[in-house]
């Protein structure tokens, strides 16, 4: 049996990687920071080493909302360059079969065509107010090219569009769009607040994925797809208005309130989604639809009493 190690297994897609490998006939692992600190690269090494791993899903980041990019960007250029830089030294260094790393499609050009593919990568400036973070990310993705040019390794990166689900971030500033949502439209029908407020006229349009639709494609990357083809998308292939959304939102919640816009607040990007078909045509497309996917995150939360997650 191989032995699988999940690097960042407490984070959003992590968690739900380890879900979906749980029942499988692997030995996986999921270490803390505690038993592996990913900045430093002796840690990294002696895990693979001592724990004879084969195949390693490098999720572990620091991520956060626009406020704290924009206010520590030497840290999040830093750690997760460090983060990835001894990750794959190690994984070279222990001859390990595969990697997969985990990006964010923040590293598309700020104005790109649409939907986006994975050719245009660097045919454009990235979004200002996380640079730091999405061109951590793109040395990365391109160091994993390169150590498969230079050594012939097997390390594969793959781009995931917004992910919302199980274990998500649901901090009042930080959060993204879906969880932002879910505990505005909650807390409103639980104090039994009358309209909720979305910025702008609701017009663009934006993708997202269930967390454990992603797991289950990004296992499927990790054993059908391999280095020579560059790296690759992973989404719905589907947008919605952030107006559609919200009224799904609260559909699934049960909230019977006005949706209000306030149209002096700017809309932000008409339209990004991500091109699917490269993984479409290796045979995995996203099952999980995005009401299926609130309704069972929803219903986490009701399990484990709205103890929201925040950071």
């Amino acid at each position: 049996m191989p032995n699988i190690v999940i690097f960042g297994a407490s984070g959003l897609v992590g968690s739900a990687i380890r879900r979906r490998l749980q029942h499988t006939k692997n030995n996986v692992f999921y270490p803390t920071s505690k038993e592996c600190d990913l900045l430093k690269y002796n840690e990294v090494f002696c895990y693979l080493k001592n724990k004879h791993i084969d195949y390693v899903y490098l999720c572990a980041a620091k991520v956060g909302g626009i406020i704290a990019n924009k206010n520590y960007p030497v840290e999040f250029y830093t750690i997760n360059t460090q983060i990835g830089l001894n990750v794959l030294k190690a994984a070279h260094e222990k001859k390990v079969k595969k990697l997969l790393y985990l990006g964010s499609t923040c590293i598309f050009p700020q104005i790109c065509p649409q939907p986006m593919k994975e050719e245009h990568l660097l045919t454009g400036i990235v979004e200002p107010t996380n640079e730091a973070y999405a061109l951590a990310k793109i040395g990365i993705l391109r160091l994993c090219d390169y150590y498969n040019k230079e050594y012939g390794t097997n390390f594969i990166s793959v781009m995931p569009i917004n992910v919302f689900g199980i274990g998500d971030n649901y901090h009042p500033q930080h959060a993204h769009a879906v969880p932002s949502m879910i505990r505005k439209i909650h807390e409103a029908k639980v104090n039994n607040i009358k309209e909720i407020v979305c910025w702008g006229d609701g017009s663009p349009v934006r993708e997202f994925i269930y967390s454990d639709d992603l797991a289950e494609g990004l296992v499927f990357v990790m054993e059908n797809y391999n280095n020579e083809y560059g790296f690759i998308n992973i989404g719905t292939g589907k947008g919605e208005t952030i107006k559609d959304l919200y009224k799904i939102v609260m559909k699934v919640l049960e909230y019977e309130g006005e949706l209000i816009f306030d149209t002096s607040k700017p809309n932000g990007n008409p339209l990004k989604v991500c091109d699917v078909s490269k993984i479409n045509a290796l045979g995995w497309k996203s099952k999980i639809s995005l009401e299926e996917g609130i309704y069972r995150t929803y219903q986490h939360l009701k399990e484990i009493n709205f103890k929201w997650k925040e950071k």
